[in-house]
């Protein structure tokens, strides 16, 4: 066997293994075969050798045997039959082989036979000679020697260029260039417009010389194809010569409309093929041509399918701009080359392809205008944050043009600050943050309200925002890094809203606020659904489950604590260590999220380092003074934002701020802060007041829980030191006056709270002895005896702000301060009395003093009568539009809407008299508790006309909850409480003041479904003293039960029927309910008793029970106290205890005891409420009314039927249906609570059914919702389902009260209704002994129905004549005259409607007609 070669064989081995091959003549691998070459003409076999000897070597052929024949396929497909084979001759002795040569197209083909090309017609060029020793090296300067582009065939080199202009120089012709006339633009003819052009190319000189584009000869036999295909483009262009150009237009129309467009886009296809896209030196405007001169217009008419789209589309859009605007602006004219700022040059690399479309920016910008209609425009804004109108023209070296979508309109939008704020221009990303966050400012003040559609805040968000600036953060420039943070404080962080918190700090509970969490939505995950409550995932699994964008979408902050901000915010004020005015953007921001909730607090508290680094940087404890008011770097001085940071956290819990005082050092800075003087602190004088004033007011906090008392005794001397020159420090002319004056009321604040605190020690020291190791706060460190000594000098400075009233200079910063010096009174009284000291005597003298010298004195001065004015115009309740919830509040970024808070009128302002006579009625609640007698000195506060106009306003108003309200109307409500128990104890014995009882009675029942979270204690004081109490509720001891009976008496002389006979009046009802008020109390307070926890609570921080108190931060906003229908509480309740099944019966037979006595109370205060307060009650629609007192007849099987029950609820029966409510009762409205009255009404039916037993209420309540104008899904199912019921619902016409004509008008359209109605008569299910009411409805429709002469469908009208039919072969005489005879309902006769004598005219005549129809159709069928 012979072996292969070997790489390692030598040429000798290689020599010898070829001479083993040829004498052991084995057949060779491969064959060498002469093939002839059919380009050339030759045959095979002879011819082949022939041109062998003629001085041509033969050519290798090299043939693969093992190559197959047929590719593998790469995919599974059919085998394809050919269409031509059949036809196809063959031979038998025909070799496969020769066959599979001559037919074989394949690829398999062309690899079996590799031919080399011939080569021997190709001529050879030689570089051109020079006299330099190597070849000269080409510069691109020098490409204006070389030949143009467009005069090569194809896309050149360089290099071949630059050969090619040598060739020239030389005389000779370039290789494979178009001929010389092709690229002489004077050979060029004139041509005709461009639009009237299609694909002719008619003016094309070089294209007339070279030859069609389309027409090839490609299959043409022959030699001279080529001549051929050349004689046949002349003819055309001939023709196209001797068209004119309307001929022209309208062959081209005619060809577009016949061709298929598929061939006319591969015709377009293989021109743009053949013409380059870039206008070329002979395809310039006729006139602008000239050398060296490039042209910048582009008039060429071919373009490709691309550009054709474009082109149209742009059309398009420019025809529909035209439609809208008003003017039509001409097109901006084509870019020349003049039009330029700086002339393209020759030299210039890529300049010799000029396109018009990226040189339109070096124009000059058209004027701004704007368009003639009302749509939108995109809303621009400059680096400022500032709207720029659109017709504002601005000069450009503003910076503010650029290259977007509208480059003549100065500024930035939205889409484009995205866009540069990741950009990877450092200044581009730092200048569109900055920018972001003043439009975020801008936006947060309302700025862009009356001028933007949408809100501005809304859209950012949505885009990403929260993840542009958390990249932002992590930008390694400082300079970018820094513009995010302040976006990012622009974003959460309202200036307004901080200080409207800080004016209200020393308000009566002004420390405490509501956490800015947003409102609470419950989504329910469909995977939980059918699964017990203990498999179900709980809130924070889902939370934890959700991504950073479904989190912060739903909550900003939130989201971006689960972005890791801390972490981030914290190495940048410890690593990074930028600038004074980053460093108070992050306070802020951390100060924003502990704002949030008390976890969010606490997740600031807990993250590593992070309040270490404020610490110990922006508090320390030894600072040198600053060089300058501000100097480079705030590290190493104290800060009064750093401070207010840790006053907001310490207002989230008592264990938040025990850590802070204890762990983190804050009781060594407050000790150091405030025993000295502000101007003793080494630091800027306006620095210094707002470090202490914030000190102040942490200390506030803590001591508020009882905690920091220490301090108060340590710091005692520096206190008394303030105090004694408070009239010294507030100068009217200092320019610091309004800092001084806040950190007088944070001391104010202050010696409140340790008040408070010094009051709780006896009752503590009392419990420790008596708890005998039950957990017991332990008594704080200051007592009684430490505070005593303050009251004395404190009430000298409310004398003398008294006084300086008068002093127009000194008037406002008095009135500023007055309402902390009462509050701080009231403190000091109400823990006086609870005191062992005690001494009544002297106490109550001491309130006289006090009343006489200071209040009275006060309260009639005409500041404060002139102040009192303004009480209803600065009310929030009053005034709903005033703070409504502007479109830049979102709802996953809640806020206060304080911004331009000082330019409107509200409780925060100056001018308001809110904190004024909060500040006295809450010390006139508590001097009046002492000292009874003092009560009567204050009647004119109650009688006053400002404040009976504002009290009539409050009870006819209905305000709405929300966070940008919530925080206003705590202090509103605090008010409109203190007022109530004024008139609770002058009511009794002022007659006066009790003539406006039912105002004051009024007023509470609709402040107490106000009441927010933190303020049960309030509603729990109005239920037990004012909203029971016989006093208020005068009418019932002034002969109102007697006016509501005679009112009655007329109104059945009138109607002369008895709508619930046997039964006693409303009057007597009202009567026994005015008896029974303090049962209904208990009642009432026995249901809501769940809320106990929370009005003890409650309780603690309203009474300055500071010890007891957990948290300064309020429950969280999810509603009011009390809800709206509050009174129907018990009986609700009960229908929940009882429970319905899904069959519609009782889950629990049997009531739970004392459920009689209870329903009757609610009973009998509703029946009160619905006669004499009916404007306490308008806020819960009449549908709700109806739903609620079904649940009469639901929770019992014959709770109903009992007799107290039946009375109330038929008083309360005829006082829902009366004329006047019977059209504000719409059942379509879906009660609160229920997904649609239908579903309540099916349960009420079912239960008719089943224990009703006839009775009469019950029958009417049914009836009601059979109204003709609700909806007929209620009546289907009293005729469908339950048609049962219709032999025991025999409530009679007489005792309906309602009009029966709202049953039988309009006329019923209902077809299958109309079926039942007609089922029903027929057989005998509804009779006029069973059902007299819907007996009669019934016929009413049917008869309408039977007899309307109104056009219909033909389904309707063949329904009609059948059952006049029907009921014309009736057995049953008396139905059969009812349903023909029927005239009107009447409530009077005997029947309940009135009947014809006979059947009218137009009746019997449509009875004819429809009984001959019927005849005529059974003749035709015999």
């Amino acid at each position: 066997m012979l072996r292969r070669p070997r790489p390692t064989d030598s040429e000798a081995d290689l020599l010898r293994e070829q001479e083993q091959f040829l004498t052991s003549g084995a057949p060779s691998a491969a064959n060498v075969v002469r093939r002839p070459d059919k380009r050339r003409g030759e045959a095979g076999g002879e011819g082949g050798e022939q041109n062998g000897e003629n001085g041509e070597g033969p050519r290798d052929v090299v043939t693969i045997e093992d190559l197959p024949d047929q590719l593998p396929s790469l995919t599974p497909a059919p085998p394809k039959k050919s269409r031509f084979k059949a036809s196809r001759v063959t031979f038998e002795a025909e070799d496969a082989q020769e066959r599979l040569d001559r037919h074989d197209t394949h690829i398999s083909a062309v690899l079996s036979r590799i031919v080399e090309r011939d080569t021997s017609s190709t001529p050879i060029s030689l570089p051109a000679l020079t006299g330099m020793a190597f070849p000269k090296v080409l510069h691109r300067s020098e490409t204006s020697s070389q030949v143009p582009l467009s005069a090569a065939a194809g896309k050149k080199s360089i290099f071949a260029r630059h050969i090619a202009a040598q060739r020239l120089k030389e005389g000779k012709t370039p290789l494979h260039c178009a001929p010389e006339a092709a690229q002489i633009p004077g050979h060029r003819e004139q041509s005709p417009p461009p639009e009237t052009s299609m694909d002719t190319d008619q003016c094309d000189a070089s294209e007339n010389l070279s030859g069609s584009r389309l027409v090839s000869g490609q299959g043409l036999e022959g030699s001279d194809g080529s001549a051929e295909t050349m004689r046949i483009h002349r003819e055309n262009q001939a023709k196209l010569q001797a068209m004119s150009q309307g001929e022209i237009l309208q062959e081209q129309k005619k060809l577009l409309t016949q061709l298929d467009p598929r061939l006319v886009e591969f015709v377009r296809s293989r021109k743009a093929q053949s013409v380059p896209s870039s206008a070329s030196p002979s395809k310039q405007p006729r006139g602008r041509s000239s050398e060296g001169n490039f042209p910048l217009v582009s008039v060429s008419r071919e373009s490709d399918s691309s550009s054709a789209a474009a082109l149209s589309q742009k059309h398009q859009e420019v025809e529909m701009e035209g439609e809208e605007e008003e003017e039509e602006m001409p097109p901006p004219p084509a870019v020349m080359e003049e039009d330029l700022p700086v002339k393209p040059q020759r030299e210039w690399v890529h300049m010799n392809k000029l396109e018009p479309e990226k040189l339109e920016w070096m124009r000059d910008l058209p004027a701004p205008r704007r368009k003639g209609t009302k749509k939108a425009m995109q809303a621009r804004f400059d680096f400022a944050g500032t709207l720029i109108p659109p017709t504002q023209d601005l000069p450009t070296h503003l910076g503010l043009h650029h290259h977007g979508e509208e480059p003549e309109r100065a500024g930035y939008s939205l889409q484009e600050l995205f866009l540069l704020s990741r950009s990877q221009l450092i200044q581009q990303r730092s200048l569109a943050l900055s920018t972001l966050a003043n439009i975020l400012s801008k936006a947060r003040a309302g700025e862009y309200v009356s001028v933007l559609k949408g809100s501005v805040m809304s859209t950012l968000l949505d885009a990403g925002l929260i993840f542009l600036l958390r990249f932002g953060l992590d930008d390694g420039v400082e300079g970018v890094m820094s513009a995010a943070v302040h976006a990012l404080k622009a974003l959460l962080v309202c200036a307004e809203d901080e200080e409207c918190l800080d004016c209200t700090f020393s308000w009566f509970r002004g420390l405490a606020s509501f956490p800015l969490l947003p409102s609470a939505q419950e989504e329910e995950d469909e995977e939980d659904e059918g699964l017990p409550d203990i498999m179900k995932e709980t809130a924070k699994e889902k939370e934890e489950r959700k991504s950073d964008h479904d989190v912060a979408r739903q909550d900003v902050v939130k989201g971006l604590l689960k972005m890791k901000l801390l972490p981030r915010l914290r190495y940048i004020l410890e690593v990074v260590r930028p600038s004074p005015r980053v460093v108070q953007n992050v306070l802020e921001i951390l100060t924003r999220i502990a704002r949030h909730s008390s976890s969010s607090a606490t997740q600031v508290l807990d993250c590593p380092r992070l309040m270490e680094t404020v610490m110990s940087e922006f508090l320390p404890t030894s600072w040198t003074a600053p060089s300058s008011p501000l100097p480079p770097s705030v590290y190493g001085l104290p800060l009064g934002t750093a401070m207010k940071l840790l006053r907001v956290l310490a207002t989230s819990g008592r264990h938040v701020c025990a850590r802070l005082l204890n762990s983190l050092g804050a009781r060594e800075r407050l000790s150091c802060l405030l025993s000295a003087e502000p101007s003793e602190l080494l630091l800027d004088p306006t620095e210094a007041l707002r470090i202490t004033t914030e000190a102040f007011r942490l200390w506030a906090v803590a001591a508020g829980y009882g905690q920091a008392c220490k301090l108060y005794i340590d710091l005692y001397p520096s206190l008394a030191k303030a105090l004694q020159s408070v009239h010294r420090v507030l100068v009217p002319s200092d320019p610091l006056l309004p800092l001084q004056l806040q950190r007088l009321l944070a001391l104010l604040s202050l010696l409140t709270q340790v008040t408070h605190t010094a009051g709780c020690h006896q009752e503590l020291q009392a419990g420790m002895v008596s708890s005998q190791g039950e957990e017991c706060p332990p008594p704080p460190p200051v007592s009684w005896g430490h505070v005593t000594g303050l009251q004395a000098s404190l009430l000298g400075h409310l004398k003398g702000f008294v006084r300086s009233l008068d002093d127009p200079v000194q008037r406002e910063s008095s009135l500023a301060v007055i309402p902390a010096y009462l509050v701080y009174l009231e403190a000091y009284y109400y823990q006086l009395s609870r005191q062992n000291c005690f001494k009544p005597v002297e106490t109550l003298q001491e309130l006289e003093l006090l009343t006489s010298e200071v209040l009275l004195p006060l309260l009639s001065h005409h500041v404060v009568q002139d102040l009192v004015k303004n009480l209803k115009s600065s009310s929030v309740v009053c005034n709903v539009k005033s703070s409504h919830l502007g479109p830049e509040t979102i709802p996953s970024l809640p806020g206060l809407a304080c911004p331009g808070w000082r330019d409107r009128l509200g409780l925060v302002v100056p001018s308001s008299p809110f904190p004024l006579l909060t500040g006295l009625g809450l010390l006139l609640e508590t001097i009046t508790g002492i000292h009874k007698g003092l009560s009567c000195k204050f009647t004119g506060l109650l009688l006053s006309e400002p404040v009976i106009g504002y009290l009539r306003s409050c009870s006819q108003a209905t305000p709405t909850l929300s966070h940008t309200r919530a925080w206003l109307l705590r202090h509103e409500h605090h008010l409109l409480y203190l007022l109530l128990r004024l008139a609770h104890r002058l009511v009794p014995i002022d007659p006066e003041v009790a003539k406006h009882a039912s105002l004051y009675h009024q007023v509470a029942l609709v402040l107490l479904p106000w009441l927010l979270p933190g303020s049960e204690f309030l509603a729990h004081e109005l239920l037990s003293t004012i909203i029971f109490s016989k006093d208020f509720i005068s009418e019932g001891h002034s002969g109102g039960p007697e006016a509501v009976e005679l009112g009655e008496l007329k109104l059945q002389e009138e109607t002369h029927h008895h709508t619930s006979p046997s039964l006693q009046t409303v009057g007597a009802l009202l009567r026994e309910a005015c008896v029974q008020l303090p049962s209904i109390r208990g009642c009432f307070l026995t249901h809501l008793a769940h809320l106990e926890p929370a009005v003890l609570t409650s309780r603690d921080v309203l009474l300055g029970r500071n010890p007891w108190i957990n948290s300064h931060l309020l429950p969280e906003l999810t509603g009011p106290t009390l809800p709206s229908d509050w009174h129907f509480l018990p009986l609700v309740s009960l229908y929940e205890r009882a429970g319905v099944s899904d069959g519609g019966g009782l889950a629990v037979e049997e009531l739970p005891q004392g459920a009689l006595q209870a329903v009757s109370h609610c009973l009998q205060w509703l029946l009160l409420l619905e006669v004499w307060r009916e404007e306490a009650l308008k806020v819960i629609p009449p549908v709700a009314k109806l739903a609620r007192l079904s649940c009469v007849f639901l929770c019992s099987s014959d709770l109903f039927l009992e007799r107290p029950v039946q009375k109330l609820t038929w008083g309360l029966f005829r006082l829902l249906t009366r004329r006047s409510r019977l059209d504000s009762l719409d059942l379509n409205v879906p009660p609160p609570g229920l997904a649609s009255f239908q579903d309540l009404y099916s349960a009420l039916l079912t239960q008719y059914e089943a224990v009703s037993f006839g009775d009469r209420l019950f029958g009417c309540w049914v009836l009601l919702p059979l109204q003709r104008r609700y909806s007929a899904t209620m009546r289907l199912a009293v005729f469908g389902e339950h048609v049962g019921m219709l032999r025991s619902l025999g409530v009679t016409l007489d005792q309906l009260a309602v009009p029966i004509e709202r049953f039988t008008s309009p006329p019923e359209d209902s077809l299958p209704l109309l079926r039942l109605y007609f089922r029903s008569l027929v057989t005998g299910t509804l009779k006029p002994c069973w059902c007299p009411v819907l007996y009669v409805v019934a016929l009413s429709h049917v008869n309408s129905f039977i007899f309307s002469q109104d056009a219909a469908a033909q389904e309707v009208e063949a329904a009609r004549h059948s059952m006049l039919r029907k009921i014309y072969y009736l057995t049953d005489e008396a139905l059969r005259n009812h349903l023909l005879l029927f005239r009107l309902p009447q409530r009077h006769s005997e029947l309940g409607f009135d009947t014809y004598d006979q059947l009218p005219p137009i009746r019997a005549k449509r009875l004819e007609s429809v009984l001959r129809k019927q005849d005529s159709s059974d003749d035709k069928g015999d």
